[in-house]
């Protein structure tokens, strides 16, 4: 109901309620005033007594003759002022926290006057060790530093090109995993890919004292650096890019394993990265597999692995690309040694975050995200086809789900996504029973309150990755010290001798030129290792 002017001028109820609204409030919003002066006057024409024939008309309503002017109503603005702007510090920051304590120019200062200690002011890679030393960073810095200087043109640095290096770093970076980071890095590259490791790992390969007995090993060393490389991006690229980001160095251990380098002589006490022991256990199992001795293997080779116990239908899904960079897997059917690692330490070690991820992508056969009961029954088929062979009554699908949900509590009914099993730490037991025979008729014999024990204890404990390493190289050991005494004469002595620790590799001759003996024979007609 539209109110023309006229009538507000005219009815003296409508001024009072327009002068009580002004006074009533600071400003009066269009909207507001409108909803109120339509109520008002629907009141007034509801209050207002029917005029009878003969009434006299309501007397006039006066004023005095000098009233008090109303206050005037505000120009309301359609428009309402923004709140004032909060200041909120700073609290993202890429490149690690600048600390304002630290004075750069007195660790350059040190570094300048330690180059005047070097003949020519002019320092190889071995006497930018202390260089890195008084640059508060760890020791096997001194590659990446070396290269960064420009070192690896000229076969020197110096002082000036350091220190005009190290300034613009310190800069622009402030922690070390961004540090790092800028010294490996492509120019102009925020992340690493696999080549970038390939100069600081040859370097821990030349100067560490516990890989010394490698140097009359050389056709070994391509080999160790790919295994490392593949084991720091198995887990540290959390993100499965191939290429790691200083947020990933962060949340890693890596930089302080690669610390622990310079304090520890023995290298197989470092089991994360960097162990020959390991190494030698995975090289040696791809050698099993690798009947051809190309570096390749064909999918009738790994599924060889373990006395056939993984399902054929998994291993075509690993081959199917679900799991393997490049397209060599996928056109030509092979797989190199470094996809090789990757699976050996996702099938020894299924507890572990990546090795989870990696089953679930390969069970995952429709990519959706979830395990669904079509996937897990297409997995479990070949399991029952196994065990009826064996003689071995295999359990129900139906009733092998209700376990398996039950062990599991997915989320959502019917749908196990890769969250549930990383939540319900039974991953291990939930992926052998799908495609691991051996490893599933184990569980089935295992205590159920073991198994529980196991889950619950929180400890420092190994690995499961750690404890088969360890296993298998005592067991490659002995049988290579076995056939090494064997072949000279003297087995009748053997069974008396005391087995060397395999801590001591390092420490005494004869064990690491067994080692390095036996892998020699392996790799005599090989070249190095292709790199992805």
């Amino acid at each position: 109901m539209m109110i023309k002017e006229t009538s507000l001028r005219r009815d003296p109820d409508l001024r009072g309620e327009l002068a009580f609204l002004a006074r009533g409030c600071d400003f009066v919003l269009p909207s507001r005033f409108k909803k109120r002066l339509k109520s008002f006057q629907q009141t007034q024409i509801q209050n207002k007594p029917e005029k009878k024939p003969g009434t006299p008309l309501p007397p006039t309503a006066t004023f005095p003759s000098s009233p008090r002017p109303l206050s005037p109503v505000p120009h309301v603005n359609n428009v309402v002022n923004a709140p004032l702007s909060i200041n909120i510090p700073r609290f993202y920051f890429p490149e690690g926290l600048p600390d304002a304590c630290s004075n750069h120019e007195q660790t350059l200062s040190k570094i300048e006057t330690a180059f005047m200690d070097i003949e020519d002011q002019k320092a190889d890679i071995y006497e930018m060790g202390k260089i890195a030393k008084l640059c508060g960073c760890p020791l096997y810095w001194k590659a990446p530093m070396f290269r960064a200087a420009g070192g690896e043109r000229t076969g020197f640095v110096s002082a000036q090109s350091f220190i005009a290096v190290w300034r613009k770093l310190l800069n622009n970076h402030h922690d070390d995993a961004s540090k790092f980071i800028c010294l490996l890095a492509k120019p102009s590259c925020n992340s690493l890919e696999q080549e970038d490791f390939i100069p600081l790992l040859q370097d821990v390969v030349d100067t560490h004292p516990g890989l010394t007995f490698l140097k009359d090993a050389p056709e070994f060393h391509s080999r160790y650096i790919t295994t490392v490389i593949q084991r720091i991006f198995y887990t540290v690229n959390r993100s499965w890019s191939g290429k790691i980001t200083s947020t990933e160095i962060r949340k890693s251990n890596f930089l302080q394993t690669l610390a622990l380098l310079e304090e520890e002589e023995d290298i197989n006490q470092i089991t994360d990265y960097f162990s020959y022991e390991h190494f030698y256990v995975i090289y040696c199992k791809f050698w099993e597999l690798d009947s051809d001795h190309d570096l390749y293997i064909s999918q009738a080779d790994l599924s060889r692995y373990n006395d056939q116990a993984s399902s054929n239908r998994i291993i075509e899904r690993i081959f199917s690309g679900a799991v393997t960079r490049g397209k060599t897997v996928q056109k030509e059917g092979r797989m190199s040694y470094a996809d090789f690692v990757w699976f050996l330490i996702s099938e020894e070690d299924k507890r572990n975050p990546t090795s989870i991820e990696y089953w679930f992508r390969c069970m995952d056969m429709d990519g959706d995200g979830v395990l669904s009961m079509y996937e897990l029954e297409y997995f479990y088929e070949e399991q029952c086809d196994r065990m009826e062979a064996m003689g071995i009554e295999p359990l129900p699908f139906h009733d092998l789900l209700c376990q398996m949900l039950d062990l599991v509590k997915p989320a959502s009914d019917g749908k196990i996504t890769l969250r549930d099993l990383k939540r319900c730490r039974m991953a291990h037991i939930f992926y052998d029973t799908f495609f691991n025979l051996e490893k599933y008729l184990d569980h089935e014999q295992r205590d159920p309150f073991a198994v529980q024990k196991d889950v619950e204890n929180e400890g420092p404990e190994p690995s499961d990755w750690d404890r088969f390493a360890a296993e298998e190289y005592e067991t490659l050991v002995a049988e290579e010290s076995a056939q090494a005494q064997f072949q000279e004469g003297s087995f009748e002595d053997y069974e008396t001798e005391e087995p060397v620790s395999p801590s001591e590799i390092g420490n005494k001759g004869n064990k690491s030129q067994i080692v390095t003996s036996s892998l020699s024979e392996k790799c005599g007609k090989l070249q190095s290792v292709d790199e992805e």
